[in-house]
């Protein structure tokens, strides 16, 4: 059989290698000048491989239903397989304490993992063909017979594998035009989302660039004082524009989809959050220690650079004493300590997620074949699929999941 995979990234590498490894003719297309250009991205350019655990760890960090689809793929080439196919190429790796699965360190290591894949991807004898923009396809259910590309050539084969990422950092070549080559042979869609993306604010504060608050939870609103939407255990780091951080990442979806519906406010909380306990320890302050000034005390808790404005945000001279603090004062320093408001959120960029939720729909798809329902040699696989899973190397071990399993010749649609 000749197979056609268009993409060349982590999912696209392994589809093509595991086709060619059964005996397939297989060439791949790659847009770019070169392979895997958001791999080597991943993890600041360390490539954050996978996450370590069993089949049943990783699934457990996925929404219900997208670890259901995943459950076949990821019993079908595993974390545990992920990093024996790549210490067998010389690329050894290890565990950070947060689980996330890294090649040892060294220059270039994310450059080392990709050059393992291609390495597997050539002596499989795949054809691989760079530079090569795909423009459609062509067929109709069940069969598709073609790829248009953009120079106008045509291309035929058995079976197809979609492997062309998400939307997310379209400088490495992810743009996100797979979806419009399925609307038009009827396939449905879901749009592109943003997801594990930085948080602009709308009142963002340049001035602290840098400063991190760290072991609180980012927290959504439904407005200033509103109901809880949602809330996430982790840092957060200051930008000139907004806030990252991983309690950014991971809550970046529901941020923006709080903010379409025109209501989405954040805060940090502090420690515990405990008001009650903060004021408490502020009256004794006030018997015991009247002299301390009140920047010298927020500073116990957040960042210096940040001291001078909180206590000048409650309406209080930085320099003031506990001793002339009054119940207004020391109410609206505690309010700001124990949930430090961060605002409303500005639109966030679908060009900037690590990941976009968004693709093709999973109930759309055989989770066992990975071809796409109604149809019996169109697959798809990776980012291109509505999956989006947490920080920490889940995502990137999902696509490599998926295009071995896409790349895995099955009886046929489900």
């Amino acid at each position: 059989m000749e197979w056609i995979v268009v993409g060349g990234g982590a999912s696209g590498l392994v589809a093509a290698w595991r086709a060619a490894g059964q005996g397939h003719r297989v060439r791949l297309l790659e847009g770019n000048a070169r392979l895997g250009l958001k791999l080597l991205m991943s993890g600041g350019g360390k490539c954050n491989v996978t996450h370590e655990g069993s089949v049943k760890e990783i699934l457990a960090a996925f929404p219900a239903a997208q670890a259901r689809f995943l459950r076949p793929a990821l019993h079908a080439f595993s974390s545990a397989d992920l990093r024996e196919l790549l210490r067998r190429q010389g690329v050894d790796t290890y565990v950070r304490e947060n689980g996330r699965v890294f090649p040892l360190d060294r220059p270039g290591s994310a450059g080392a993992v990709l050059e393992a894949l291609e390495t597997l991807v050539r002596r499989a004898g795949v054809e691989i063909r760079t530079g090569t923009r795909v423009a459609a396809l062509q067929g109709s259910a069940p069969r598709l017979e073609r790829v248009v590309l953009a120079s106008g050539e045509i291309l035929e084969a058995d079976l197809f594998i979609l492997a062309t990422g998400g939307a997310s950092y379209p400088e490495t070549g992810t743009r996100g035009e797979a979806l419009g080559w399925l609307q038009a042979l009827g396939v449905e869609v879901k749009p592109w989302f943003p997801a594990l993306a930085p948080i602009p604010l709308r009142e963002p504060r340049p001035a602290w660039e840098g400063v991190p608050l760290r072991g609180g939870s980012l927290v959504l609103r439904e407005g200033a004082g509103g109901k809880r939407l949602s809330a996430f255990v982790g840092d957060i780091l200051f930008t000139r524009k907004g806030i990252t951080g991983p309690a950014a990442l991971e809550l970046s979806e529901a941020v923006e989809a709080a903010r379409r519906r025109g209501r989405a406010w954040l805060g940090y909380l502090v420690g515990q959050g405990d008001e009650a306990a903060l004021e408490a320890e502020m009256l004794e302050l006030q018997r015991a220690n009247p002299h301390l000034s009140l920047a010298n005390w927020v500073r116990r808790r957040l960042p210096e650079r940040m001291a001078a404005a909180i206590c000048e945000q409650a309406g209080l001279a930085p320099e003031s004493r506990f001793k002339a603090l009054g119940r207004a004062e020391r109410r609206a320093l505690v309010a700001l300590l124990s949930e430090f408001p961060l605002g409303e959120p500005g639109p966030l960029s679908l060009e900037r997620g690590e990941v976009c939720a968004g693709g093709v729909a999973l109930e759309d798809v055989d989770p066992r074949s990975l071809l796409v329902r109604g149809w019996d040699n169109l697959k798809v696989c990776g980012e291109l699929l509505d999956l989006n899973g947490p920080v920490g190397g889940y995502n990137l071990q999902a696509a490599f999941s998926t295009g071995y399993l896409a790349g895995t010749l099955s009886p046929g649609p489900s």
